[in-house]
């Protein structure tokens, strides 16, 4: 015959207290002795029980102590980007500390050019917050669910939404310092790689038509602090994704379309630091040196152990971000309390950038 599963009674029985006082012991939010809560944990550990039911728990505190994580992008494509691992870690972190559980979402594209499309979890799984951790989109269908399901929202570099908490970095200020770098040591001719415009993902030059459409906040702070900055911009390269590879086929193709060193560009703008080291790759296969004949500066400032150099960066602080945003979530659920928080860049001067070759 099997044992009998131990109950909270039970517990509380062999602790010597009341079961409400046991209750207060596991949730560790209730006014208890310290004392008091290791004899009742010590209780259970001796009698085997591992804790209250977590679907009771969700029905008499009318939350599901599970938060919804919205990556914007392909599970297996984020996973490869240092970025937002970093991020990850300290969004789940802070989440981690105030008990709070996580649910990934993956980004949905569907449609002519890849409109932003709602995975069904926002549409009907249990959540107390959501976190677009890279932020949302004009006319976003997914805040628009999420609003309808009266869930609360943190948002990480995004447009503005109304009533949510706002996590950001000064994307325009950090590209104008690389800018500034690369014009003081005297270059001229400039050329950017971007991150994607929007959730309908291309890669190929960019034409004005295109450059209207741009629609993820990061990519557009980033491309409007080069256009502002007034330097002679040859080209824009849009790449599909942030990886190694996609900063590569852009710096061959802007190779391709610049095949004269006279008319090169010289100083390579790339909006992250994986396509920053793509391009360098690039150059290099192509048998071009870094930076005396191109200068390459990237956005992020994360550790590459396999590149041979330093990447001239713009270092952002990404795990301290995603805790940020872990505690915007711990607010809105404290007292409802919307947060905004911005955070500061830093330039940082590597190996990958230098003077222009002499004419």
């Amino acid at each position: 015959m099997s044992r009998a599963r131990p109950t909270l009674t039970d517990v509380a029985h062999a602790a010597g207290v009341s079961v409400s006082t046991a209750s207060l012991a596991f949730s560790a939010s209730g006014p208890i002795a310290e004392a008091t809560r290791t004899k009742v944990l010590d209780a259970a550990a001796e009698l085997g029980y591992g804790g209250p039911n977590p679907a009771g728990r969700q029905l008499r505190s009318g939350r599901y102590d599970i938060v919804g994580v919205v990556i914007g992008d392909k599970l297996k494509r984020s996973f490869r980007d240092p970025v937002s691992v970093q991020v990850l870690d300290g969004l789940t972190s802070a989440l981690g500390e105030a008990d709070l559980g996580v649910l990934l979402v993956p980004g949905v594209e569907s449609g002519i050019d890849g409109e932003v499309g709602v995975d069904p979890l926002l549409m009907s799984a249990g959540m107390d917050v959501a976190v677009l951790i890279w932020g949302a989109h004009v006319d976003d269908p997914r805040v628009d669910a999420l609003r309808r399901r009266g869930i609360p929202l943190v948002v990480g570099e995004g447009n503005e939404v109304d009533d949510a908490a706002l996590v950001e970095i000064d994307d325009h200020g950090g590209v104008l310092a690389i800018v500034d770098h690369l014009r003081d040591l005297g270059h001229e001719r400039f050329v950017t790689i971007t991150l994607p415009f929007r959730m309908g993902r291309r890669e190929g030059w960019v034409d004005d038509a295109r450059r209207e459409l741009v629609d993820w906040t990061p990519t557009r702070h980033r491309l409007d602090a080069v256009l502002d900055s007034g330097v002679d911009l040859l080209g824009t390269y849009e790449t599909e994704a942030s990886l190694v590879e996609n900063g590569s086929a852009a710096m061959r193709a802007i190779l391709d379309r610049f095949p004269d060193p006279a008319t090169r560009p010289t100083a390579v703008v790339a909006q992250s630091d994986l396509l920053a080291a793509g391009a360098v790759l690039a150059l290099r296969e192509a048998g071009l040196r870094v930076p005396e004949d191109v200068s390459v500066a990237g956005f992020d400032g994360i550790d590459l152990p396999w590149f041979a150099g330093e990447l001239t960066t713009v270092v952002q602080p990404l795990e301290e971000k995603g805790r940020a945003m872990g505690l915007a979530v711990r607010q809105l659920l404290a007292d409802g309390t919307v947060t905004r928080t911005s955070m500061p860049v830093r330039l940082r001067i590597g190996t990958t950038t230098g003077p222009p070759p002499a004419r």
